[in-house]
C-alpha cells in the first residue's frame, strides 16, 4: 500500500495537479518558500522533532478571515510520510499519512487544546497547530489531494479520541508547536507515532478550503501548493 501511494504522489507531480495554480490565493509568498525541512529524533527524550524552514519568516501569514465555515481559507505547512494509518491511531486505510500544521482564522478544530491560553477553547484556530491527515488523490481541486473522507454512518472508520468530530481521516493531537524566525517545528512523542523513528518524509506547503455546500467538492482539499521541499514530492528524507 505505501509503495503505492508513493507512486500516486509522483504521478500527481509530474502530471501537474500539484502545482497547479488555477484558483490561486494571495498568500503564495516567501513565508511558505520551503528551503529545508528535517525531522530529528532525540531518543534521550522519547520525541521526534519535525522542522521546515523558509526562505521568509515562518508562521508570520495567517489567512485573512471570510466570516463562516464554508469557504473557510486554510494555510498549511505539511509533512506527508510514509507512516500507516494504523500509527497515529486511524484504522487501516488507503492514502498518505501526513502532520499537517494549520492556521484558519473561521473555525477551531482543536476543540480538546487551548492554544492560546485564554481559557476558552473555541476560539484559536487561527493559531498555528498540528494535525494528522490522510490524504487522497483528488482531481476535483487545483492541487490534487485532499483529506480523505468517511460517511458518518460508516462504524468501521476509527478515529484516535482526540480528533475533531468531522467526517474525514483527521485528528487534532496537540501537539505544541513553535514558530521562531524562518522555522516553525513540531514535538512529537515517540509513543504517539508507535514508537517510529525510522520512517520517510517531505515538506509542502500549500493553501487549503473548507466546503460544506457543495457536494461535488471536498470537504477539505488542497488547492495551490506552494513549494516542496524536495521538489518532486518523492519523500526522500528521512529521520535524523
Amino acid at each position: 500500500m505505501q509503495k503505492r501511494n508513493l507512486f500516486m504522489l509522483g504521478v500527481l507531480y509530474a502530471s501537474g495537479l500539484l502545482i497547479s495554480c488555477a484558483q490561486k490565493s494571495q498568500y503564495n509568498n516567501a513565508d511558505f518558500q520551503i528551503k529545508a525541512v528535517q525531522v530529528t529524533h532525540e531518543a534521550d527524550l522519547g520525541v521526534t522533532v519535525w522542522e521546515i524552514a523558509v526562505n521568509g519568516k515562518a508562521g508570520a501569514t495567517v489567512p485573512t478571515a471570510v466570516g463562516q465555515l464554508d469557504g473557510a481559507p486554510v494555510l498549511g505547512y505539511v509533512f506527508p510520510t510514509n507512516l500507516k494509518p494504523t500509527d497515529v491511531g486511524f484504522s487501516a486505510t488507503e492514502g498518505i499519512v501526513a502532520l499537517a500544521l494549520t492556521s484558519h482564522p473561521d473555525f477551531d478544530d482543536t476543540p480538546l487544546w487551548d492554544e492560546n491560553n485564554d481559557s476558552v477553547f473555541d476560539n484559536d484556530g487561527i493559531i498555528w497547530h498540528p494535525h494528522w491527515v490522510v490524504l487522497t488523490q483528488d482531481e476535483r481541486v487545483a492541487g490534487g489531494l485532499s483529506v480523505k473522507q468517511f460517511k458518518k454512518a460508516d462504524e468501521t472508520v476509527v478515529l484516535p479520541p482526540t480528533n475533531p468530530g468531522m467526517p474525514m481521516y483527521m485528528d487534532s493531537p496537540g501537539y505544541p508547536v513553535m514558530a521562531k524566525n524562518n522555522i516553525i517545528k513540531v514535538v512529537v512523542a515517540n509513543y504517539r507515532i508507535n514508537n517510529k523513528t525510522d520512517f520517510n518524509y517531505d515538506g509542502v506547503a500549500a493553501f487549503m478550503k473548507v466546503n460544506t455546500s457543495m457536494d461535488d467538492l471536498p470537504m477539505l482539499g488542497v488547492y495551490e501548493v506552494f513549494s516542496v521541499a524536495s521538489g518532486n514530492l518523492s519523500l526522500p528524507y528521512t529521520v535524523k
